[in-house]
């Protein structure tokens, strides 16, 4: 059974433009609680939307997940935070602004909209698809 996620990621640390040019990258530095438990429940081949926090907020490309949770390296070796890696599949032709997610009557229930500081969030079929759609 697929999953379906979204990340996230302030662009002056990690961009979408970085995944791409890198193609796979470990996603590290997740020091949330909820956000982790996300990462260890995330299965090889799982689609993830990547989303650029901050000044732009929006999702802006498409990824999988290519290997499942491990340590992250980033944390002390006594810590349990851990991390997956992640591969780019494509950019959306258009970005799909949180201002056009909170204004649909679909998306506006997300967990990014309802838990907004949360860096690793589940996602539906139905809102992936529809954000697959609206980004086209």
């Amino acid at each position: 059974l697929m999953n379906y996620w979204l990340v996230k990621s302030d662009p002056e640390t990690y961009s979408w433009n970085d995944l791409v040019r890198d193609k796979k990258t470990s996603w590290d530095g997740i020091r949330n609680y909820a956000a982790r438990n996300h990462l260890k429940n995330m299965k090889e081949g799982d689609k993830l939307l990547v989303y650029h926090s901050g000044g732009e907020s929006e999702v802006v490309g498409l990824a999988h997940v290519t290997k499942e949770f491990f340590h992250d390296p980033t944390a002390a070796p006594s810590e349990d935070w851990v991390t997956i890696e992640l591969q780019a599949d494509r950019s959306l032709s258009q970005s799909v602004t949180l201002k056009e997610i909170k204004l649909h009557p679909v998306l506006k229930n997300m967990v990014l909209v309802k838990i907004s500081r949360l860096s690793v969030s589940p996602v539906t079929k139905e809102e992936y698809e529809l954000i697959l759609s609206l980004g086209e």
